[in-house]
């Protein structure tokens, strides 16, 4: 393990990456982010990652979906997810849920898990991962990107419900903004899992809009 993990562990040293084998999170959706959340979390040694996603890979879709390539076309994104992070190392347990997340809840109630990602793309979902975070006293992070912009946040007291944007109808991406926004949430997600202090229930808008980079913050109520 030492080796395999050398440049980490000179980064936040042994006991730390011992701390990341004792770990468990869970991310919901494998497209877009979620395949570049598994590119990013993978394989830096988390002891266990739990996929849920019941949807194929589609060609349409494949450009931005990172961790799949033509012959995935027409299999399940989580079965692809897990074989790509196997290939990787076999430090890490990957657990797959090919159905939706509103029907398995229950499944994951005695998973130990320590973090949620979003990766859903789906308002209602993020309302039903939110409730479950409530309920089970589970931190998430909330990740969400179209155009040339993303929008990121810790969601640990504050509740996604300030959002309104159940009809909102999202415009095209980009492969760079989507690796942009999953690399960011996947930062907040290790630092947290490492025991280190990061900002909660703050959201943060990442704009490339316009033709300077601009990151703002808002507190969340």
């Amino acid at each position: 393990m030492e080796n395999y993990f050398k440049r980490q562990i000179e980064l936040w040293g042994i006991n730390k990456q011992k701390e990341l084998a004792d770990k468990t999170i869970l991310i919901i959706g494998a497209g877009g982010l979620g395949s570049s959340l598994a590119l990013s979390l993978g394989s830096v040694g988390i002891g266990k990652i739990i996929f849920v996603d019941f949807d194929k890979v589609a060609l349409h879709n494949l450009h931005r979906q990172v961790v799949f390539n033509l012959e995935s076309v027409g299999k399940f994104k989580v079965d692809e997810v897990k074989n790509f992070i196997e290939k990787k190392g076999n430090w890490t347990k990957i657990n797959v849920f090919k159905e939706r997340f509103e029907d398995i809840q229950d499944k994951l109630l005695h998973k130990n898990i320590d973090l949620i990602f979003d990766a859903s793309d789906n308002f209602d979902t993020r309302l039903a991962i939110d409730n479950f975070s409530k309920k089970n006293s589970i931190p998430w992070i909330y990740s969400s990107v179209e155009g040339f912009y993303g929008q990121i946040c810790f969601f640990k007291n504050s509740f996604f419900k300030t959002f309104q944007t159940s009809s909102h109808k999202p415009t095209g991406v980009a492969t760079p903004i989507v690796m942009l926004i999953a690399s960011i949430q996947a930062n907040f997600g290790l630092k947290y899992l490492l025991g280190e202090n990061i900002e909660e229930d703050k959201l943060y808008f990442i704009n490339f809009n316009s033709n300077k980079f601009k990151i703002q913050s808002f507190d969340m109520p």
